[in-house]
């Protein structure tokens, strides 16, 4: 679903946009990946540098693109060394890649809907020559206390490794430096902040810069509702971030372009894993995330939840939060819904057209939001609730952030006639660029789709 083009009231978007964003998941049946081959071109895949066999200094540059993949249109790509951990990247990209000495195998992967092919390529990693012994590194700190949620205040310790270093911090997501408060005594986290630290000493390069990040929040009373309710029979699906081939693309509903990539993050994380959304636009561009969770043509209410970071300096104007079912009759039920920095509220859509043509509109709730209002570098929590019956009829009923909930009781048509594949799940997050041009990094934890 697209994010709104104009800055305030009811936006229409073209059923042509809409089609556009989900086309792969209409396609039924599954092709066979094809066979890791060892090749400069592979279905459509090509690599520009470095070259098979070739002998690089750490780091060194990857340049790749793929415009098909197996035949298929290509949806992303990725690259690993030795069968590694594998790091997405779009259909064409640069990347800075670092790596042990010594000779690996470089895989570089194409992916596209339901196929795969990889090109594999032998590389030689030698140390960069240096006429100058490099100065040691300075231990990055630690802290005695680790990222996450805690109902009262925390005493974090910060200490290096590397004898006679001083420790300098921040906690207002600053980079630190030496003009930064010195460390002398455990730091009170009394409230949600990040901390960040580096250690210096004599002889030695500055650390790494270390970070840890709290979300502090006063337990409930057992009176005060924590959210929605969920019956213990509803089916979850967890750690969505986790899922492999999620879909990145502009949305072609907004104005200007946009890039996105997709990474897996230990840090900020809550679950030791957050997926990093790093996107850049011009225009107003909006960058689309997506992936398929599932597949039930019959269940009736849905939970969208989710913990949502945004990094500070991040400039976005929407975030949208869409669930997407096709029902046994296989029309499209689209729960889509947002948080808009040019209406101020949370919104919604509706059906204005009619099943084989339809108008997707945007509705403005009473409920307030703008994310350019959200509190940087710290993890917010959003649950959305919605139900639908089996004319495609949607209600949103209420939507949860940081535990607060702010009814929307809005039941609207949303039902689409797409072709797309029976009882296919999707779920989407979407980014807006504000202005002409900019960048956004936000981070996803702990997605959680609940249904029943």
């Amino acid at each position: 679903m697209q994010s709104r083009a104009g800055k305030c009231g009811i936006v229409r978007i073209s059923i042509s946009s809409l089609i556009g964003l989900f086309i792969a998941f209409a396609i039924s049946g599954c092709s066979t990946p094809s066979a890791p081959i060892k090749a400069k071109l592979a279905s459509g895949i090509s690599v520009v540098t470095p070259f098979d066999g070739a002998n690089v200094t750490s780091p060194f540059t990857l340049t790749a693109s793929a415009t098909t993949c197996a035949s298929q249109p290509v949806v992303s790509m990725s690259y690993s060394i030795d069968g590694g951990q594998a790091i997405a990247e779009p259909a064409s990209f640069n990347a800075q890649v670092t790596t042990t000495t010594g000779p690996h195998i470089l895989h570089v992967r194409c992916l596209g809907q339901d196929v795969s092919s990889e090109v594999l390529m032998t590389i030689n990693v030698s140390s960069n020559p240096t006429t100058t012994p490099a100065a040691a590194t300075a231990a990055t700190p630690t802290f005695s206390v680790p990222s996450g949620t805690y109902s009262n205040a925390q005493a974090v310790s910060i200490a290096s490794a590397t004898t006679g270093s001083t420790i300098y911090f921040t906690t207002d997501g600053t980079v630190p430096s030496t003009s930064s408060t010195p460390y002398s005594g455990p730091v009170t986290v009394a409230s949600s902040m990040t901390l960040q630290a580096i250690a210096t000493a004599p002889d030695y390069t500055n650390s790494a810069v270390a970070q840890a990040s709290y979300s502090i929040s006063a337990p409930k009373s057992p009176s005060t509702p924590s959210g929605p309710s969920i019956p213990s029979y509803a089916i979850s699906q967890q750690e969505i971030q986790l899922l492999p081939s999620w879909r990145i693309k502009h949305d072609p509903g907004t104005s200007g372009t946009s890039t996105g990539s997709m990474t897996l993050v230990s840090d900020p994380s809550l679950s030791g894993q957050a997926a990093k959304f790093y996107t850049t636009f011009s225009n107003a561009g909006g960058e689309l995330y997506s992936v398929s969770y599932g597949n039930d043509t019959d269940s009736k209410n849905f939970v969208y939840d989710a913990q949502v970071w945004i990094a500070a300096g991040s400039t976005l104007s929407n975030l949208e939060m869409d669930n997407n079912q096709v029902m046994r009759n296989g029309d499209t039920v689209i729960y889509a819904f947002q948080c808009s920095g040019y209406a101020n509220v949370w919104e919604f859509t509706t059906n204005a057209g009619t099943r084989t043509q339809p108008q997707a509109k945007w509705i403005k709730s009473t409920a307030p939001c703008n994310p350019s209002k959200w509190t940087r570098d710290v993890w917010h929590h959003i649950q959305i609730s919605t139900s639908r019956d089996d004319m495609g009829n949607v209600t949103y009923h209420s939507v949860w952030f940081d535990g607060v909930e702010s009814p929307i009781n809005q039941t609207v048509n949303s039902d689409f006639s797409l072709g797309w594949a029976l009882g296919v799940l999707v779920a989407n997050f979407q980014v807006d660029g504000l202005g002409t041009s900019g960048s956004s990094t936000l981070y996803l934890d702990h997605f959680t789709m609940y249904r029943w």
